[in-house]
């Protein structure tokens, strides 16, 4: 059967592939049919995006010492979710469209609970507020070897604040994925390490498989 309306969202650290296998599986349906988004946390809309720039900007690179709060940052993070979901998500999936998104919630918990050790209860207890039952219908958990990502990040031209962080946080972060996706039954984790046309095809198979028609090849 095919499921004319379905929200689809790629998880994993800097490095992953995460961003470009989401763009690849959006230009895959494109050809098929225009309902289709792909869309991007923390960001998706103008609100959202001016957020973003606050969170991802180093603004006290003269001082290191000086950073925002834990909490500060977290809160960032939720109320630019809270405008993507009011302004674009959930619109979109009423009008009957397919949502892909480019990092959501499991990366808040990886980040900032596993990561930064912020509170779970003080995070649930916003998304209680903003997400209702709202869930994604699957999250693909691209997990990566340490000298893949290192190498893609090496690579990158434009850097921000999340670019730089120690190879033990990636890989805590990393190990917090897959954490939460071993007991979810709406997660796949794939290795993005290998060849990254093979994982297309795969990803977009599944896909197929779970949602899609046969019209769409």
């Amino acid at each position: 059967m095919y499921k004319k309306h379905f929200f689809i969202v790629f998880e994993g650290i800097e490095g992953s592939g995460k961003s470009y296998q989401a763009k690849l599986l959006y230009n895959k349906i494109r050809k098929v049919t225009n309902r289709v988004i792909l869309t991007r946390e923390p960001g998706g809309t103008k609100s959202a995006e001016i957020i973003r720039k606050i969170i991802l900007k180093d603004y006290f690179e003269k001082n290191k010492k000086i950073k925002f709060d834990k909490y500060t940052d977290t809160l960032l993070y939720l109320a630019a979710r809270n405008e993507h979901l009011k302004n674009k998500i959930i619109p979109a999936l009423k009008n009957k469209k397919i949502v892909i998104c480019d990092r959501f919630i499991d990366s808040t918990f990886a980040y900032q609970v596993y990561g930064k050790k912020v509170s779970l209860s003080f995070i649930k207890g916003i998304h209680r507020q903003i997400l209702g039952k709202l869930k994604p219908d699957l999250t693909f958990v691209l997990k990566v070897k340490k000298q893949s990502f290192l190498k893609r990040l090496k690579k990158r031209k434009t850097r921000n604040r999340y670019d730089n962080f120690p190879v033990k946080f990636y890989i805590k972060a990393q190990n917090a994925f897959l954490k939460i996706a071993k007991y979810s039954s709406k997660h796949i984790i794939l290795d993005s390490s290998k060849n990254t046309t093979d994982l297309q095809k795969k990803i977009y198979q599944i896909i197929k498989k779970k949602y899609l028609s046969n019209d769409f090849k």
